[in-house]
């Protein structure tokens, strides 16, 4: 079975939608997708076969104010620095029409990752095939700081990276044998402690699991790194990262950085698409 696991990033993610693009033009089709954060969110037009959709987002709308910035953080009936029905409801159901029916008919398993607010752990829920507000992806995708808690199912959730930034070990858990990781930060990067963690302790003292998961999110971080470049060099996994993400940042909404790191990824992919091939067929 073929797993992709898609790291998070925010508006860097716009990386992995070209590489996604680049293999929905091959046909290269996953049995298990799992997404962490902007990872699911972006990547559910892949399963559902929408090449260029995502490229239309980024140039269309993650441009304008009307999608995100701190005005939308400090309205009360929104409290996060995106336009959340605007980002989750109003664009995939009738400005970027999302393929529901192509979604629910995609035969294999996807997953986001979120971590629950209580225990600080990592949970790994299977999207559902007809939720038009896609809660859980915003779940998936609900930063810190940035965001509100997200309830489902009666649990409170922040952002699947808190927990478990590269879910490749749940994929290879589950059984699959050939597995595409599609990274957004350079191979050799080291995350840090987070600069905000002062805060951050204040802000969610009342959780103490998740401020400890914060804590060590660099640390564990940079161990899955370093396990997921060993496999790559076993030829365990093949692994997608860029070597540059030209300034964009994880609230970058500037058109021309978003387009150039979208065909970045797309080119990046494309030049390694025999060997991807070569990989998938041992």
């Amino acid at each position: 079975m073929l797993g992709i696991t898609c790291e998070g990033g925010a508006s860097r993610t716009v990386y992995s939608c070209g590489v996604l693009d680049r293999l929905l033009e091959e046909n290269i089709m996953c049995d298990h997708f799992i997404g962490v954060s902007a990872g699911i969110a972006f990547g559910v037009s892949y399963i559902s076969k929408q090449k260029g959709r995502n490229l239309s987002l980024a140039c269309d709308f993650m441009p304008t104010k009307k999608y995100m910035g701190a005005h939308h953080l400090l309205s009360p009936k929104n409290r996060c620095y995106y336009n959340l029905d605007y980002a989750f409801h109003d664009i995939p159901n009738e400005y970027l029409p999302f393929d529901m029916q192509a979604f629910a008919d995609f035969k294999g398993k996807v997953e986001a990752v979120v971590t629950n607010v209580d225990t600080g752990k990592a949970e790994y829920l299977e999207c559902p095939r007809d939720d038009r507000d896609f809660m859980l992806l915003r779940a998936s995708c609900a930063l810190p700081l940035l965001f509100p808690m997200i309830e489902i199912g009666g649990k409170r959730y922040l952002d699947g990276g808190l927990s478990d930034s590269i879910p490749y070990r749940h994929m290879i858990e589950a059984g699959n044998d050939k597995n595409i990781v599609i990274l957004t930060r350079p191979r050799g990067y080291i995350k840090k402690d987070e600069p905000l963690m002062k805060l951050m302790e204040k802000y969610y003292r009342r959780y103490p699991e998740l401020v400890e998961a914060m804590r060590t999110r660099a640390e564990r971080y940079n161990e899955c790194v370093a396990e997921l470049d060993t496999l790559r060099k076993q030829g365990r996994v093949f692994v997608f990262s860029p070597k540059h993400t030209f300034g964009v940042n994880r609230t970058e909404n500037a058109r021309d950085k978003l387009i150039r790191l979208y065909n970045y990824g797309y080119r990046h992919a494309d030049k390694e698409i025999d060997n991807l091939k070569r990989y998938l067929d041992k």
